[in-house]
């Protein structure tokens, strides 16, 4: 698949979704894969972007990306980003750190979640609970 492929496929598959403020999802996949690229990831690591919450949000499954056309290192940067259930945060820290690539796709995953503009316009529990979230997998990854 091509990144017009991929970009398309994520966007037919988080269609109707909304992130925590009611903005179409596809504006945070978009911001991420932007983020990848503009941090100097290659066409893997936009891939993965684009990809990153696919699994994890039950939008496409672990079978779909298995037999997907994707580079096996595409696909092992969206399985490390994806969070499992119950899994402690310094598990899924250190698989990231762990997998080639992963890190540049989760770091800006972590600045579009992270940014001011976005958390704005949140509650003030949800805001001061992400904002104390994503610090802490800042910390865990290194990239304070």
């Amino acid at each position: 698949m091509d990144l017009a492929e991929i970009e398309a496929t994520a966007r037919a598959a988080h269609a109707g979704q909304t992130d925590k403020a009611g903005r179409p999802y596809a504006e945070h996949l978009h911001a991420v894969a932007e983020g990848v690229r503009l941090r100097g990831g290659d066409d893997e690591q936009i891939a993965a972007a684009w990809l990153h919450d696919a699994v994890e949000d039950d939008r496409l499954s672990p079978a779909w990306l298995e037999g997907a056309a994707l580079t096996r290192r595409t696909k092992d940067i969206v399985l490390a980003v994806t969070k499992r259930p119950g899994e402690p945060p310094e598990a899924y820290a250190a698989r990231i750190l762990a997998t080639p690539g992963a890190l540049l796709v989760k770091e800006a995953d972590l600045a579009h979640n992270a940014d001011p503009a976005r958390l704005a316009v949140l509650d003030d529990a949800t805001h001061a609970r992400l904002t104390a979230k994503y610090a802490r997998m800042r910390a865990l990854l290194g990239l304070v």
